[in-house]
């Protein structure tokens, strides 16, 4: 099996302890790769190498225009390497070649994007109220980031982080989920060619509850930027608030994508099973619950069975697949159990409902691509993340009970709107509590354009200029120009 040691201070070494893991292959259902599991010695390790970049070493000197250089630079590599760090992503987590490729593909351009942005970070002059007095903000790096990152994509899901974090002069400790460590590693073997000093981005790979907590908790870190669930959000939230960290969390959703009945059925079907079975259902903004006008119920279901049934299962390496495996076995046993809770709330299957038999699927962790019809918005299955290929149907009378039934979720990730009337597409828009709206569209995303969430979806931005201030804190100078001395027990 192809072996994976951690990244710190520009090495790859074993853990302290010698301790391995292995890492499955969702489609054979086996192991295919051996990780080095680190512990919180292991962490201690990078975060002391990111700390010594950040204060002490060639980083902490090197100017701006030269970190720009840098990041477009390791652009570059990835782009060169892209069919090879996509491979890798596929063989750990099960998502297709065609997309991953294409994600690893379009990764460069948030070095290239925050490449060009390094050096144009700025701070401002302040025309005060007070004469005798010149003051200004710096805007400067907030130290070292811990980076924790999900199993569905995660290279692009690093991007998202590392690329604004080393723009903004930080320096970086990843932790990759164990379940997908393989290509973060592939990617670090990158950044000594690209010219990068060592200890700026360090990787220690390992079990969540171990390494994950370590650096939530050391106090050398930060910042944190964590992408998951709601749940261990929470718990990285509350534990980094104990030492004031800065935070940031993309997190999960349960969003709404709405049809309305003059809505192009034929693209409203396409962007329907696009939100929720493309992927496997395993993205954060996944469109797990669609919202259908009842005046349209019955053959817009039609219309979206006929396509949902034709998706190809297997071999996600294959260009005609179409549906792939669940990434960890753990995530198919959870999805199966939602299916069943679905069953017993008395939603109406319609579709799937069980594990993939197909020859196609081998032994890989298939989950058939399930809808469910006439759903509570109230039930378990229109509430809760599932992380998979099932699909609530919930009907609405009109704008008015859309709004309402998008509005009524814990979460507030991503929604969709689906009309020809482009009053009621603004409209939805302003009234949907929601970080990201779709008009027509569905799961889109630029390294342009700001991407996080309302209420249990998260805190910050990432992507786009909103992302580099999530890495920055802001200093206030205060220059005496001429003006005299006051009185010393007065507030000037």
């Amino acid at each position: 099996m192809q072996t994976y040691q951690l990244y710190i201070d520009g090495q790859f070494v074993n853990a302290q302890s010698g301790a391995w893991f292995d890492s499955d292959d969702p489609f054979l259902g086996k192991p295919w790769a051996r990780i080095a599991a680190g512990s919180a010695v292991d962490v201690d390790r990078a975060v002391q190498a990111a700390h010594r970049a950040f204060t002490d070493g060639p980083w902490s000197k090197t100017t701006a225009t030269a970190r720009g250089r840098l990041l477009c630079r390791l652009g570059d590599l990835i782009a060169r390497d892209a069919r090879r760090l996509a491979e890798v992503e596929v063989r750990d987590n099960g998502k297709l070649f065609a997309e991953m490729f294409g994600q690893v593909s379009y990764i460069p351009q948030w070095y290239y994007y925050f490449g060009g942005l390094a050096d144009k970070i700025q701070g401002d002059v302040i025309p005060l109220d007070k004469p005798g007095f010149f003051n200004f903000t710096r805007r400067e790096p907030v130290g070292v980031v811990a980076i924790i990152t999900p199993w569905n994509s995660p290279l692009l899901l690093a991007t998202w982080k590392l690329a604004p974090a080393l723009a903004a002069g930080c320096t970086v400790v990843v932790k990759p989920s164990e379940f997908t460590s393989a290509s973060t590693l592939e990617f670090v073997g990158l950044l000594e060619e690209a010219g990068f000093p060592p200890g700026v981005v360090n990787v220690v790979t390992g079990a969540g509850a171990e390494t994950g907590s370590a650096l939530v908790d050391h106090p050398l870190v930060r910042k944190i930027a964590f992408t998951g669930s709601d749940t261990t959000g929470r718990v990285v939230n509350e534990r980094a608030a104990r030492s004031f960290k800065h935070v940031s969390l993309e997190l999960g959703g349960k969003s709404p994508n709405i049809v309305f009945e003059d809505a192009n059925q034929e693209e409203a079907v396409n962007g329907v099973v696009a939100g929720i079975f493309a992927a496997t259902g395993q993205t954060c903004v996944a469109g797990s619950r669609l919202l259908l006008q009842e005046s349209i119920y019955e053959p817009f279901v039609e219309k979206l069975l006929a396509l949902a049934s034709s998706a190809r299962m297997g071999n996600p390496m294959d260009l005609q697949t179409q549906v792939g495996p669940v990434t960890t076995l753990a995530q198919y046993r959870k999805v199966l159990e939602y299916i069943e809770v679905a069953k017993a709330e008395g939603a109406r299957l319609l579709m799937g409902g069980g594990p993939a038999q197909r020859p196609e699927c081998g032994s890989g962790w298939f989950v058939e691509p399930t809808i469910f019809g006439d759903v509570d918005n109230r039930w378990r299955i229109a509430q809760e993340e599932v992380f998979g290929p099932v699909l609530s149907i919930i009907r609405f009378k009109d704008e008015e009970h859309a709004v309402a039934l998008a509005n009524d979720s814990q979460y507030g990730l991503g929604a969709g709107v689906w009309t020809a009337d482009i009053g009621r597409a603004h409209r939805m828009a302003e009234r949907i509590q929601s970080g990201i709206v779709w008009v027509n569209c569905y799961r889109a995303v630029s390294f342009l354009s700001p991407f996080g969430g309302y209420k249990h979806s998260g805190l910050g931005r990432e992507n786009g200029i909103d992302s580099v201030r999530e890495y920055l804190q802001v200093k206030s100078v205060w220059i005496n120009t001429g003006a005299p001395t006051a009185n010393p027990f007065v507030l000037r």
